[in-house]
């Protein structure tokens, strides 16, 4: 179920993409205030946007945008709207999205190929471990592609492992959608009862929300620590609620491809400019297709590389690599520049730790500070100074780490209304 666009030359899909872009920027000031708006505050002619290259002269779209302008962004009458969904918040207040039903075909549409791209087929059945409600994006476009791709759904939602694995042996779905971390807990709780996991029927598990593999695509700490014990394949993915749509990866592992009937993706530096091929930038994207908020030139905050290379799947896409960071969460500590995420990996190498949270403020002279909580069964200066010292080899910086009560952390990872674990707080102005 490769779409024929996804195969063809680059030439081919550029002037694809063109025409695509065309149809949206008319939709754009036609229907939307806040694009009408943009559009005649900065002098923009939309007929005379022909070319990719062109978009460079459109001012990008921000997430304060959307906060600030929320309503303004819808281009339907309410009649049309069929569902609403807010984003996570994880950078800032959420913000809310309306569907039409048009949106949720795009939406179904959109995950159908991408599970298709991870290898899914209509006869696999998929235990998904995401919330549904909640007004969450994610947990309801993943049920609506697997329905549309004729597969199986088992609508377990997060957590519980006991549930998970009792679904898991009476309903054997051959697919998990879930957060990687959390089959950790998967593989402790199979360990602790007895059940044999390489026996269970799992051929791979399609992972959100975080990051298992280096920026060359080999498994980092996480991936590691999942498939030295459990033998299925890892299937990145990589979407957001802004968006609508994934970029997911095929069975080559290589980064998650484009989809050209339904985004524009650019890589853009600080001054809003492409960046060079195999440099990270600030992913920012254009939608198609979609008909309640379609967004132009929106930066999503996630820094990334790009690989245009075919794929070895046939697709000759553009791929995402994995996310380096998020831009407002870039950290400079002592001369050095850090994300979250590499510390993330480094943490995940101590099966002592049971958990942590990695906290970022600004001291009295306005500079970035590091303060990672940490939680184990088993504290002791031995492990803090080990860990102290791997932060040195592979970072040459430490941040300052202290240890905590588990249930302290928990409470800072979990805060009320959240959807998922959250495990950067920042408290930067």
């Amino acid at each position: 179920m490769i779409p024929e666009i996804e195969t063809k030359s680059t030439a081919e899909i550029k002037t694809f993409q063109e025409a695509k872009l065309k149809i949206a920027l008319n939709y754009l000031s036609e229907n939307s205030p806040f694009y009408q708006r943009h559009f005649e505050q900065h002098q923009i002619t939309v007929a005379k946007i022909q070319t990719l290259e062109d978009l460079t002269e459109i001012p990008v779209t921000t997430k304060d945008d959307i906060q600030q302008f929320n309503d303004d962004f819808i281009c339907v009458p309410k009649s049309k709207i069929i569902d609403y969904v807010t984003t996570s918040g994880t950078l800032g207040d959420p913000v809310t999205f309306a569907l039409t039903d048009a949106d949720l075909e795009r939406l179904a549409y959109n995950e159908a190929i991408s599970f298709a791209c991870a290898g899914v087929t209509s006869s696999d059945v998929l235990q998904l471990m995401t919330t549904i409600d909640r007004r969450f994006m994610a947990g309801l476009a993943y049920f609506l592609g697997v329905r549309k791709l004729g597969a199986g759904i088992i609508r377990v939602g997060a957590g519980i492992p006991e549930l998970q694995w009792d679904s898991i042996i009476k309903f054997k779905p051959t697919y998990l959608i879930v957060v990687p971390s959390f089959l950790l807990k998967l593989i402790k709780y199979a360990e602790q009862h007895d059940i044999d996991l390489n026996a269970s029927g799992i051929k791979g598990a399609i992972c959100i929300g975080e990051s298992f593999r280096n920026d060359d695509f080999t498994l980092n700490t996480l991936g590691e620590k999942i498939t030295e014990h459990w033998q299925i394949d890892l299937f990145s993915t990589y979407a957001s609620t802004e968006m609508s749509t994934a970029f997911t990866e095929c069975e080559a592992q290589q980064g998650g491809h484009l989809h050209p009937e339904l985004i524009i993706a650019e890589l853009l530096d600080d001054y809003d400019q492409p960046v060079k091929d195999g440099e990270i930038g600030e992913l920012t994207i254009t939608t198609l297709g979609i008909e309640a908020m379609p967004l132009l030139r929106f930066k999503t905050g996630d820094m990334m590389k790009a690989h245009n290379q075919p794929c070895s799947c046939g697709r000759t896409t553009l791929r995402l690599g994995p996310i380096a960071g998020r831009k407002k969460q870039m950290i400079k500590y002592k001369g050095t520049t850090l994300y979250p995420p590499a510390m993330q990996n480094i943490l995940n190498n101590f099966n002592a730790l049971e958990c942590f949270v990695i906290e970022i403020s600004h001291n009295a002279i306005g500079t970035d500070e590091i303060l990672i909580r940490i939680a184990s069964d088993s504290p002791s200066d031995e492990l803090l100074n080990q860990i102290k010292d791997h932060f040195r080899a592979k970072l040459r910086v430490t941040p300052k780490i202290e240890w905590s009560d588990k249930e302290v952390i928990d409470a800072l990872r979990f805060p009320k209304l959240s959807r998922k674990p959250i495990l950067v707080i920042d408290k930067r102005k």
